[in-house]
Parts: C-alpha cells; structure tokens; sequence
C-alpha cells in the first residue's frame, strides 16, 4: 500500500531527489488587480478572434453548443483545480498536484508535455504577431518583428513578476475592453437598436435561417467541439500566478468562481452575437474571419485594422503569458527535482531566470523552425503539442479525485472551494475528455487524427523517460540505504 502525499505550504513544493532545499524563492509581486485581470484575460486567447470562423462554418449556428460544451467543460475542470489550488497555491499548479496525488512521474510528464505545449506556442504567436507588424512596417522583416517581440517581453519577465504582471494587466485590458464593446454594440444591432444597421440581415432569425441551428447535422457539433477546444487553453495559468500573489488563497478562490460569467460573456456573448449578425454560410466570415466581418457588417470603418490591433494585442498577451507560464513550469520542475536545479533559483527580485531564458531559448529555436521548415519540423512541433490541453485536463480530474479525500484527511479547513457533487461530476468529465479524444481520433479532415498520435506519441516519450528517472532513483536510494545504516550503527 503505498503511501499518501502530504500537503505542504503554500508555495513551498517538496523537496525532489536531488532538488533544491524546501521554499520558493519566488516573491508575491502580483497585485489582487494584475491576478484578476490576468484571470479574465486568460480566458480570450487569440484563437477565439482568427478560429472561430472555421467553427462557424462548420457547425454553423450550432457552433454555439460546442463552445457551451467546451465551456462547461472548462468551468468544472478549474474548479476541481481550484479546490486544489485554494488548499495548495504553487508555481507549479497541477502539475505540482498531480505529483503529490499521482505519482513523480505524472507530475514530470504533464509539467514537461505543458511546458513543451507553451514554447510552441511562443513561436505560434510571435511569428503571428510579426505578421501583423510587418503588415504595417514593411521595412522591417517578419524575422525582425519577432525577434523584437520576443526580446521584448523575455527581458519584461526578467525583470521581475510585478513587470510581466502591469504588461499582462494592460493586455487584457485592452482585450476585455475591446470584446465588451463588440458584444454591446454588437447586441444593439441584433436587437434593432442600433441605427444604420441593415435589419434585414442580422436579428435572431440567423440562428435559424439559411439551413437551420444545425444546418450540418448534429454530428458537427462534435467537429465544432474539436475546433473550438483549444482557444481555451490558458484558464488555468490565474492558478500558476497565484503562487506569486499577496493572497493566493483569495486570488485562486475568485478567478475559480468567476469563471463561470468569463466564459458566459467572452465566448458565449461575442459568438452569439456574431452568428446573429451575419448568416452562418456568407462569405465575409470565410473571407474576413468572423469578427472583422462583423465588425464589417456594423458600418465601423477601417475594421481589418482595428481587428489586426486587438488580435495583436491578444498575440502579445499569449506570449507574455506563455513565456511567464512555461517558465513557472520549469521552476516547479526544478524545484521537485525533475528538472536541472539552475531551473529553481532565483534572483533576488524573485526571478527564475535560467528557467525563463531556456524556455525564450527554445522558443526562439521554434521560430526558426517556422521560419525554414515550415510544413515538417514547425508542424510536427504544431501538431504534437496540440492535444496537450486535454491531457492536462484528464491529468488534473483524476488528481482531484484523489487529493480531495488527502485534504479532507490532514486539512479539510483548506476546503474553502469545493468541487461540485464530488465524485460524479468529476468522473462525468473524465468521461467527457476521454470521449473527446476518442472522436479525435477518427477525424482526418480537420489533424485531430494525427494531432492526438503525435501528442501521445511526445506523451508516451516522456512517461518513459519520468519511468526510468523514478527507476535509477529508486535504485540510488536503495544502493545508499547499507551505507546510511552502517554510518549509524557506527
């Protein structure tokens, strides 16, 4: 029977064979106003504005049932963090969790497989955003654009947490800002109370018009589920940041009980009022993507540029984010000796800076992939990190599962967020992600086919490699043990 983890301080990991001594060295520079900025602000990823015309035009206007599923989804997963979190703030997050609750080797394996999906997508985002720049400054390069871009905000997360805290308050923002506006004005057009507004085209009809709610069938909302589930990566790093808050325990306990109306407003608002705007099927939203067409539709002038700026924001957004969350993966790693111990020291304003200058270092390494092998190592990188969201889900249910009856055990007063009608609804949703995958598997028009293979296969190297980690060390502890006696019976 093996032993039960033990709850730990918050912030304060367990000291991993070989690791660094117990404490942080991390400092609480986040403000109560950057963590809940950050927490509404890691719900609008870019992919929500570029992604979902796709969805539109498959699922039509029942894209709005995959992004409610998708959302329900979310919202239960964050909250069975959340109840971990609240008991337990760490850098580490889940990853941390599923290290105590599972086992070593699954909090080497997803914190490991989380960090590789963030360095990804800092060359995603980078060259998207370079883009856009070069878009409006031609004489610089795409290069240069995202040699800047990275360069600027590698040196915003060195200097301390507080810097990478005001950029990211500002860029969300900035985001909530804009999507808030969109969805009012946006609103009183479907509604008929915004003047100059063609009434004939946008207005509740719509959602039926044109074919119908499902026009495709239903079976697409499964195709829209595998289309939209990814632009929600990112709810989870308001637990990561915690670690570095004034209060981590209020910080986890709001961004868990906000989520709800983030999700409700962000996604559920800003789609539904597309799809009103404009028929599923008109060529605007192919062409244009879905909201510079509705933003087209409404008469506001120069709307591919105003969507370029908040896009652009949202990019800068995601890689200030991204280099901050896989950096705090990697520091969670060394702390717990699954990572080289550089990775979990500190400057002394709180920094772990060889931890984010190895994961900018990889993510510049990605750029140049994208940059001269395009169509086979960027996109091997692409498509085998991109199942990674639904590993760290399935990773953090059964977690919870398990670290509920430990808390109850040794702190049940931690309990202060509690997952909803514990164990069933936790097991509902494992049954949910497993479901999702499998489906995956059998699509090969839109990768999920080869981007679940390739994430499993990525997944299943580093299992293997945390197996025999967890293997020699077992052995070393083993071959210590005669020695250890011997010294005492001296």
């Amino acid at each position: 029977m093996t032993s039960q983890p033990t709850l730990t301080k918050a912030g304060h990991g367990p000291e991993g064979p070989g690791g660094p001594p117990t404490g942080s060295g991390l400092q609480a520079g986040l403000k109560n106003r950057h963590l809940s900025m950050i927490a509404i602000g890691g719900v609008i990823g870019a992919g929500l504005f570029v992604g979902s015309s796709t969805g539109i035009a498959t699922t039509g206007p029942g894209i709005l049932l995959s992004y409610a599923l998708v959302g329900t989804l979310v919202v239960l997963v964050m909250r069975m963090l959340g109840e971990m979190s609240a008991a337990n703030p760490t850098s580490g997050s889940f990853s941390a969790h599923a290290d105590r609750a599972l086992g070593p080797w699954a909090g080497f394996t997803i914190g490991w497989l989380y960090w590789f999906f963030w360095v990804v997508v800092l060359a995603v985002e980078a060259t998207a955003g370079a883009a856009i720049l070069e878009g409006w400054i031609p004489a610089v390069p795409q290069w240069g654009w995202a040699l800047i871009v990275m360069v600027v905000l590698t040196a915003t997360n060195l200097a301390s947490v507080g810097s990478y805290g005001e950029f990211e308050f500002w860029f969300a923002g900035i985001k909530v800002v804009a999507i808030s506006a969109f969805i009012v004005v946006g609103g009183l057009a479907v509604f008929g109370l915004l003047p100059g507004v063609d009434s004939d085209q946008a207005g509740l009809s719509n959602l039926t018009g044109h074919g119908g709610f499902l026009p495709n069938g239903a079976g697409a909302i499964l195709t829209g589920i595998l289309l939209v589930v990814f632009s929600f990566m990112g709810s989870e790093i308001a637990t990561l940041a915690a670690g570095e808050s004034e209060d981590p325990q209020r910080a986890v306990t709001k961004a868990t009980n906000s989520i709800i109306w983030r999700i409700g407003v962000f996604y559920l608002g800003s789609i539904f009022v597309v799809v009103c705007l404009l028929p599923w099927d008109s060529k605007a939203i192919a062409e244009d993507g879905s909201y510079v067409a509705a933003l087209d539709s409404l008469g506001i002038a120069h709307a591919g540029q105003i969507m370029n700026f908040i896009v652009l924001t949202s990019v800068l957004s995601c890689l200030n984010s991204g280099l901050y969350t896989a950096s705090r993966m990697a520091f969670s790693l060394g702390q717990r000796g699954d990572a080289p111990q550089a990775f979990a020291r500190t400057t002394h304003r709180g920094v772990p800076r060889a931890a984010i200058l190895v994961s900018v270092v990889f993510g510049f390494v990605a750029v140049f992939f994208n940059y001269k092998f395009p169509d086979s190592v960027f996109l091997f990188l692409v498509n085998s990190s991109g199942a990674v969201a639904l590993f760290v889900w399935l990773v953090i249910c059964f977690s919870q599962l398990r670290m509920r009856k430990i808390i109850q055990a040794e702190a049940p007063e931690k309990l202060v967020v509690r997952m909803w009608l514990y164990p069933y609804l936790t097991w509902l949703s494992i049954a949910f992600i497993v479901f999702v995958l499998l489906y995956m598997l059998t699509d090969t028009e839109h990768d999920g086919r080869s981007t679940v293979l390739l994430t499993m296969l990525v997944a299943a190297v580093v299992l293997a490699i945390a197996l025999v980690r967890h293997r020699l060390a077992g052995r070393r502890a083993a071959a210590t043990a005669p020695e250890r006696d011997q010294v005492g019976v001296g």
